[in-house]
Order: C-alpha cells, then structure tokens, then sequence
C-alpha cells in the first residue's frame, strides 16, 4: 500500500528588523564609497520594498547560515523523534563539512540521517522531495526539510574593494562594478524556511504531498547564474581552484553573478512552459482545480510573463489565486517556497480539500521544481 505524506507543520525565519529600499545601501556599504548606479532601477523592476539581512548597521555576520536554518527549524515546535534532516542551501558557510551537519550540530538531535543538497534556488525543493521520499519509501516516520540563505555576506561592500581599487589603478579611472554583480546586490537576502513531513496527517491543518517534480535545462543552455568562478567568451565556467588567490580578490570571483540578457531570454520557457506542459498531461493537472499558485519570482517582473505562460498552457490560474510574500520578505533564493509556504499555511486562508501548485525556478542552469499539496 503507498503511504502518504503530509507536510503537518511549517516555520520561517527572517533576521534583524526589515530594511527597507533608502536604507540598504546603510546596511551593504558603498563600493569605493560612491552609490550604486544600478540600485534604483534594479528596484524599480524587481518590487521589493523591504528584506531582512543577518548583519547589523556596522556590516557584522549576527547569524550564520546553519544557525539560520536551525531557528526556523525550531520554529517547528515540539517536534519529536526526527529521522531525516534535508538541509539546502546556495551558499554554505563554509566548502566543508557539508551544511546539513553543521544544522544537525546546531540543532543537537540524536543519531539521524542527514543530507546537504546544493544547487540555488531549487535545491530548497530537491531537500523537500527528499525528506518527502524518506517518509514515502517508508524509512521515515518523520522528516523535516529545511532552507536557508545568508546572501548579505557576500554581498557587503567590503567584498570588492579589492576589485574596486584594482580596476582603478588598471582600467584608468573605470572602477565601477560590473552591472552583473552589482545587479545581485539589491536582489536578494536573508532568511530560512522549514517543513515537517509525517507519514500522518494531524487533527488540525495537514497538506498532503501529492508529488514532487524536478526538472533541467541543462542539455539545451549555459550557466546564467554562478558564484566561485568566472564565465568564459565560450560559454563554460573556469571554476575557483584555476585562479589565483590575488584572483579570488582582484576579480571578485566568489561574488553572485548573473547573466541578466540569458536570464530574460530563457528563464520562464525554459523552467515553466516546457517542464509544466509535461507535467499537465502527466499529472493530469487540467482536471484538478488548482486553489493557490506559489510561484517563487526573484522579481515581480516575471509576474507577467508567467501569468501569459500559464494562460498559453491552459492553465489560466487568476492573480487572486496566486499567494506570494516577495515584496515584504524579499527573494531569499531556496528558503523563499519555504516561507511563502508558511505564511500561507498561518494565514487561516487554507480551507480543507484545497490545492496547492507550488513553483521555483532557478537560473542557474535553468531548472525548476514543482510540488502539488492538498490541504486535509
């Protein structure tokens, strides 16, 4: 007999107080002490009026990564025996140990399985469909899936000044940062979400996982977002060990960087027409009402290209049926399911027999992830 699976309980945390769009340059610094050219219009587009970063005024890490994870993780409640922990994340504090039991070690559990998944953005709904697994295969009882980001600390100031000064001494008075990187530094920030999966719902509010669906690009285009190397005229990436460590500095080859012309290009064909069409004929998604839509968007200007892309699909799910908290909470990369999940969850929206798309994409190399729950 298959078991089911049901997410029974969700968590978010966000750090500090949220920062709104006059104050980050406050928070992040000034590279070369002059303000982003990019940093108006780059808000302009993407919607967000506030974010939260672990880091306070004077640009001091409060938080790290793992210890993120463990405080939504421990939003969770009175969890009990756990038998899987599934940790993502884009960036780790560190390239080794693996994340997952760096959370663990903050957390303190008992013996119990543990995993990292890596990626961007997806790897939030790869943990999801491994801690979703471990229950359905019957190898767990309890699982709990959990993403975080620390964006900020890459994105502070102090990280290309190195780069900043080089460029001047070099490139005769053209020390601006590339619009590439420059670009991430007002995208993204800092939180983490969590999920409970048990292989029985509870009396109050449950969603049952009905599947989960991953899906790349990879075959078909290049890398558009990479952090730890540098993208060649070909194409291909020279990774971080081929540089020097006056490199690492000199270039900013550690920096978030993002090839915005390829994102607009391909993003949502690539990661939400092509793999949905598939998945409509496979999960027979044109006979199932869908109630709420959470699409996980970087920016609001990918709002309208998904609703089109939705509609050409014949899947045309009416902008009061989509939920998403990007413009208060901010793009947290693979923690942002998470928490729009939770606070949809608490919301007291939810009504029994309801149904759940749940969409994130990333522009890595173009891959996306799906998740369809029913509230019980």
């Amino acid at each position: 007999m298959s078991i089911e699976v049901y997410v029974t309980s969700t968590a978010a945390y966000l750090p500090q107080e949220p920062v709104g769009n006059d104050d980050m340059e406050k928070v992040l610094g000034m590279v070369g002490g002059k303000p982003s050219k990019a940093r108006r219009m780059v808000l302009r587009s993407n919607g967000i009026r506030q974010r939260h970063y672990a880091m306070d005024r004077a640009g001091n890490a409060t938080m790290t990564n793992a210890q993120l994870a463990a405080r939504a993780v421990g939003g969770l409640g009175a969890v009990g025996r756990v038998d899987c922990l599934a940790a993502a994340t884009s960036r780790p504090d560190q390239l080794m140990p693996a994340h997952g039991v760096m959370v663990h070690g903050e957390l303190g559990w008992p013996h119990l399985e543990v995993v990292s998944l890596a990626g961007i953005c997806v790897s939030g709904i790869a943990a999801f469909k491994y801690a979703w697994l471990s229950v359905k295969a019957g190898d767990a009882q309890r699982s709990v899936a959990v993403a975080s980001e620390l964006a900020s600390a890459a994105l502070h100031a102090r990280n290309f000044d190195a780069e900043y000064e080089y460029n001047e001494q070099e490139l005769q008075g053209r020390p601006e940062l590339a619009f590439e990187k420059d670009f991430l530094r007002w995208m993204l920030s800092d939180g983490a979400g969590a999920v409970m999966l048990e292989n029985a719902p509870r009396d109050t509010l449950s969603l049952r996982v009905d599947w989960i669906e991953l899906s790349s690009a990879a075959h078909e285009l290049p890398t558009c977002m990479y952090s730890g190397a540098e993208k060649n005229d070909d194409g291909s990436l020279s990774g971080w060990q081929q540089f020097s460590s006056r490199d690492w500095a000199t270039r900013s080859v550690f920096a978030v960087k993002q090839d915005v012309r390829l994102l607009n290009e391909h993003v949502v064909r690539s990661t939400l027409t092509e793999p949905l069409r598939a998945l409509i004929d496979k999960r027979g998604l044109r006979q199932r009402r869908i109630d709420w839509f959470l699409p996980h968007m970087s920016s609001n200007y990918f709002a309208r290209p998904i609703e089109l892309s939705l509609q050409e699909l014949g899947l045309d799910i009416p902008r009061e049926r989509w939920f998403s908290n990007l413009c208060e909470k901010g793009n947290t990369g693979s923690a942002s399911p998470f928490i729009m999940l939770d606070e949809l969850f608490r919301s007291g929206r939810l009504q029994r027999g309801d149904t759940l798309l749940m969409f994130a994409p990333e522009s890595g190399r173009f891959s996306s992830g799906f998740v369809f729950m029913e509230a019980v």
